[in-house]
């Protein structure tokens, strides 16, 4: 069948249907008599706007959706209106609407508009596209007439997403009453600098904004230079999902696809109801402009979805063998594709960081509680960038509550947080592999370009009751991550996080042949953990308050600096075979017994100018067990993507030579660095321009602990044997089998004798 405007339709090619409504209302007839019929329904070129969002149940069980090309054909959210305009200054229209109209987006020859805002809108400003500190103060409210119904944004103040408020009126001292900041499961105030208003008329100051006022039911709009409104298409967005596919567990919806359409213009959801995602900072809104729930074995191929307000594709509780491939999705106000699972599914949930089930009163049989999950899905050969363009806690892939999700080949870039995200440890068995993830975390902070969380039963803030339930229980994460998810052959780059953030409690990873590019791999509070055969560009491993028995393995890595390690009760189950850039980064692992066989010094990558970070032959990396891997499968892989696709920036490569400025290392979590100038020699009293200064210190460090080492020391001897820089330091640390140490610090221009515990 085809859909179509022309007179007498029958669902042929010569007579098509008038609409996509018509023809699925004919294929559920059709269905009704012959319930074993092959149904497709062929959209010929050209724009559908719907009315209402399509309704796919098991009763169109196996149909297909399908345009000619998704450059021919599109789905639209939108309706068209007709309106007469009338100047309302010098540079404003004014039009009257229809008053059941109800838009958050105005569209003019294909081009959405901006709604009125504080800032206006700038696309090289950094969080959202211009943010004032001033946006709703007391003084700006003043200057409206009509506050309520503006909406109000701004980030986490932490930068961990963002929150969205409706001003419902003003108080007696001039500040605005708010309505909403259900977005983000980790509460705060709202980031007292980014900030942004819109829908506020007095705001509407720019070409190209616009402002409807739902009392008058008239529509402001400053065009801009190269918009004549007598002989323009105006469109409105009115609908904010467009199919939704839709059965239950015990009866799904089987073998629908949808392909070949361009799906546009939908309402922004970010003042729906939202729920939390466990314990993850994440809260959801269960919806997408395409929703499935209760499938199995159905298609999204090879269509592009743009200008869409809130989630692309939502897929919702017990869905089996879902394929979501080659789409380009852009330009989209929330995440891009989304597994989320039933807490029902969860044994002994908990929604909040705060939150935890006591042992005494907790499910500790390990696995799903019920079948109401995505499983057994893949994301593959998709081109991801730009979304999250209004909401900020959003992914270019979301998982949670899900199993044996595989996300393969993937360009993802250009987002505010993560490129992808995995928000807790129910139930693993995903595989991420050749996706290409970089720049992200633009709008946010303390995140990476891959980005998970672990705060399942075994994890709570609690940290000293938390330490002792797992060396009771020592296999308690598999309760909840029952299988290892792999992180596979891709290239990630964050410059605003980590390229790989595995979070509080993230357990049960395997993590290998992974190229990153700026910000290396923390590992922090989880178990058994294994990352071998990476390559961490300029950068190292960041150990974050491991477990004593956290098992973890770190082995046959080249990195680019020493370990970042931060509160750890233990360095893991095995650090070793390792690449480091010179002797003293990998010394100081030396310290605590690691890396005893691990070497350093140039790697010898083959091409890093042309992202080409393979070893040469000759490499001294491929001594310590370094197998190189493919440097040219990396994100999508369809040609015509391929053609437009970006790909990361260059890193600069850092000098690792020992000629380099002396680095900043850690030790016992108080920073040092080697005395390395006649300045330095000068104002520390010294004799000579040798030693290692105490540049910080952490007060609970035992160095630190019964009048040990000060911020400003000079360290000159140690365990009676002199000390020129930090490489003799470590080694006589690694040589020293005792916990204690004696010292010969320069402190005030004065040498000191000093005792100190090194643990």
């Amino acid at each position: 069948m085809t859909a179509h405007k022309i007179e007498q339709p029958n669902g042929s090619k010569e007579q098509p249907f008038a609409t996509l409504e018509d023809a699925v209302k004919k294929a559920s007839e059709l269905r009704e008599q012959h319930a074993n019929l092959k149904i497709e329904i062929h959209l010929l070129p050209g724009n559908y706007n719907l009315e209402n969002a399509i309704k796919i149940t098991p009763k169109l069980n196996g149909i297909s959706i399908k345009g000619t090309a998704a450059s021919e054909v599109t789905i639209k959210g939108s309706k068209k209106v007709s309106l007469n305009w009338e100047s309302y200054n010098d540079t404003i229209f004014v039009a009257d609407v229809d008053p059941d109209l109800d838009f958050d987006q105005l569209i003019i020859n294909g081009d959405p508009q901006i709604l009125a805002r504080y800032p206006n809108y700038d696309e090289a400003a950094h969080y959202w596209n211009g943010s004032a500190a001033d946006a709703i103060s007391k003084e700006r409210i003043a200057t409206w007439k009509h506050p309520k119904g503006a909406y109000f944004h701004a980030l986490h103040n932490g930068k961990w997403g963002g929150f969205h408020f409706v001003i419902t009126g003003v108080n007696e001292d001039g500040t605005a009453i708010l309505e909403g900041g259900q977005q983000n499961n980790r509460g705060s105030k709202p980031h007292e600098e980014f900030r942004m208003v819109e829908n506020v008329f007095e705001e509407l100051d720019n070409p190209g904004e616009w402002y409807l006022d739902s009392e008058t039911h008239k529509l402001y709009y400053w065009p801009t230079k190269n918009i004549n409104l007598e002989s323009s298409t105006i469109e409105v967005a009115v609908l904010k999902d467009l199919i939704q596919v839709v059965g239950t567990l015990e009866n799904p919806v089987k073998d629908v696809t949808i392909s070949g359409i361009t799906f546009k213009y939908t309402k922004r959801t970010f003042m729906e109801d939202y729920e939390p995602l466990l314990r993850s900072d994440w809260s959801i809104y269960r919806g997408g402009v395409l929703f499935f729930e209760g499938t199995e074995n159905c298609n999204i191929t090879d269509n592009e979805f743009t200008h869409l307000g809130g989630n692309v594709i939502m897929v919702s509780k017990y869905n089996s063998g879902l394929l979501v491939m080659g789409n380009h999705i852009h330009e989209n106000g929330a995440s891009a594709v989304s597994f989320v699972g039933d807490p029902s599914a969860v044994r002994s949930p908990s929604f909040n960081y705060g939150q935890f089930v006591d042992l005494k009163d907790m499910d500790t049989v390990a696995g799903p509680k019920n079948e109401l999950y995505p499983r057994n899905c893949v994301v593959e050969d998709n081109l991801i960038y730009r979304i999250g363009r209004i909401e900020k806690q959003t992914a270019g892939v979301e998982i949670a509550m899900a199993m044996d999700i595989t996300v393969s080949h993937n360009s993802i870039y250009d987002v505010p947080r993560a490129g992808i995200n995995i928000g807790d440890g129910t139930w693993g068995g995903h595989i991420l592999e050749y996706n290409d993830v970089f720049n992200t975390v633009l709008e946010t902070s303390d995140h990476g370009s891959f980005n998970s969380w672990g705060r399942d039963r075994f994890w709570l803030p609690k940290r000293h009751k938390m330490d002792s339930i797992t060396m009771a229980i020592p296999n308690m994460y598999t309760w909840d991550a029952v299988k290892t998810t792999i992180i596979r052959n891709n290239r990630f780059r964050c410059d605003h996080g980590w390229d790989v953030d595995l979070d509080d409690g993230s357990s049960n990873y395997h993590i290998y042949n992974n190229l990153m590019l700026n910000n290396g791999l923390k590992l922090r509070e989880g178990f058994n953990r294994v990352a071998e055969n990476n390559i961490m560009v300029n950068n190292s491993l960041h150990p974050h308050v491991w477990f004593a028995n956290s098992e973890d393995v770190f082995k046959h890595n080249i990195i680019g600096d020493a370990y970042q390690d931060v509160g750890l009760l233990g360095w893991g189950k095995e650090l070793d075979y390792n690449f480091f850039p010179n002797e003293v980064s990998m010394m100081k692992s030396q310290i605590y017994d690691r890396d005893l066989h691990s070497a350093y010094g140039d790697p010898m990558f083959k091409d890093p100018k042309h992202l080409d970070f393979s070893v040469t032959e000759n490499s001294p990396a491929l001594k310590i067990g370094f197998k190189n891997f493919p440097m040219d499968q990396f994100g999508v892989q369809k040609e015509s993507f391929k053609k437009i696709a970006k790909t990361p920036e260059v890193p600069i490569l850092k000098d690792p030579s020992e000629k380099q400025s002396s680095p900043v290392v850690a030790w016992l979590r108080n920073q040092l660095k080697s005395v390395e100038s006649q300045q330095e020699q000068s104002a520390y009293g010294l004799n000579s321009a040798e030693g290692v200064i105490v540049l910080n210190i952490w007060k609970p460090s035992p160095a630190v602990q019964n009048n040990g080492i000060k911020k400003g020391d000079v360290i000159l001897q140690a365990d009676g044997k002199l000390v020129k820089n930090v490489q003799d330091f470590f080694s006589i640390n690694v040589e020293n089998s005792t916990h204690e140490m004696e010292l010969v610090v320069m402190r005030n221009q004065s040498e000191k004798t000093i005792n100190i515990k090194t643990k």
